[in-house]
């Protein structure tokens, strides 16, 4: 292994956005908890400005004395802030629309407003003692220079990083590794990918922006997320370690019982040859998972091919 990227989970938040799945307090501790077993370092565990409901569940999770670094996502505003600030975070993920389309169309405005609403409310949290990220929304339909004109306002703040969102998920590998190759150089800040699969492509998009030079993606357990999902967690893991020698520090065989768990609290049943998760592709066994392939099945798959 020659690079380690850093794997930010975000089931709890952006897989929870999904339509039909509303996690419990108790289920997304189960789920933060598990994600901290597996190895995973940062987790993006929820919006506090959504309610009582949703502070109540993230005070727990902040509670349970996870290896992991937890966070919450904010829109650029200091009622969000506050809420977080008051649940007990300390870290904060601040997002605001970066292209034209979804600065009109979203929110009305333009960007001399989100540039000046993104720096008042960075700085409302730094001055509460948060470290933050910046997320640039719908990246993928802005320019590099309206992204990197975000980035340099990040940097400026003092952000830990900033996220580059495929929000409608409409990049393929080719176009991701172009562009990383363009911003990497002159971005002042490491930069995050953020893919959704509208057209399937979330996992390749993010190993693309790896091998270009992102230091992190963003990813969810079993891939779910709003309309067609994110890149799957267990995927990216297995295909950064075993295809492309990129270090995740996640443990692979860990990932089984993570994707039951988070199957059962989604109500939403694992599809039979869903890849490294479904019945079909099972994990190897224990005394296995020394080979280059790590945890992946590999018998069923050479018994299939002999018939």
């Amino acid at each position: 292994m020659n690079k380690q990227i850093d794997v930010i989970d975000t089931t709890l938040r952006d897989g929870e956005q999904a339509p039909g799945i509303a996690f419990t307090a108790s289920e997304k501790l189960a789920i933060a908890k598990a994600l901290d077993k597996a190895g995973v370092p940062w987790i993006e565990a929820g919006t506090p400005a959504m309610g009582a409901e949703e502070q109540q569940a993230l005070r727990r999770i902040l509670g349970a004395g996870l290896k992991a670094r937890i966070f919450s996502w904010n829109r650029a505003s200091s009622k969000d802030i506050a809420a977080s600030v008051a649940c007990g975070f300390t870290t904060v993920h601040i997002s605001i629309p970066v292209s034209d389309l979804h600065l009109r169309y979203k929110l009305g405005k333009d960007r001399t407003w989100a540039l000046k609403e993104l720096a008042d409310t960075a700085q409302t949290a730094i001055d509460l003692g948060c470290e933050v990220s910046i997320g640039a929304e719908d990246a993928s339909r802005a320019t590099p220079e309206q992204f990197l004109e975000l980035a340099q306002l990040a940097a400026d703040l003092g952000a830990l990083r900033i996220r580059y969102a495929d929000t409608v998920g409409c990049l393929d590998p080719f176009d991701v590794h172009d562009i990383f190759t363009h911003i990497m150089p002159r971005t002042p800040l490491p930069v995050e990918f953020h893919g959704h699969n509208d057209f399937g492509m979330a996992l390749a998009n993010s190993l693309a922006a790896c091998s270009a030079g992102a230091s992190s993606v963003s990813v969810t357990v079993g891939g779910i997320g709003e309309r067609a999902g994110n890149a799957a967690l267990e995927e990216f893991v297995a295909a950064a370690h075993s295809v492309c020698q990129i270090e995740t520090g996640i443990s692979l065989a860990a990932c089984e019982g993570l994707g039951e768990l988070t199957a059962r609290a989604s109500n939403r049943p694992i599809f039979p040859y869903k890849p490294i998760l479904g019945s079909r592709n099972k994990l190897q066994d224990a005394h296995q998972k020394n080979s280059r392939l790590d945890a992946l099945a590999i018998q069923p798959v050479l018994d299939r091919m002999m018939i």
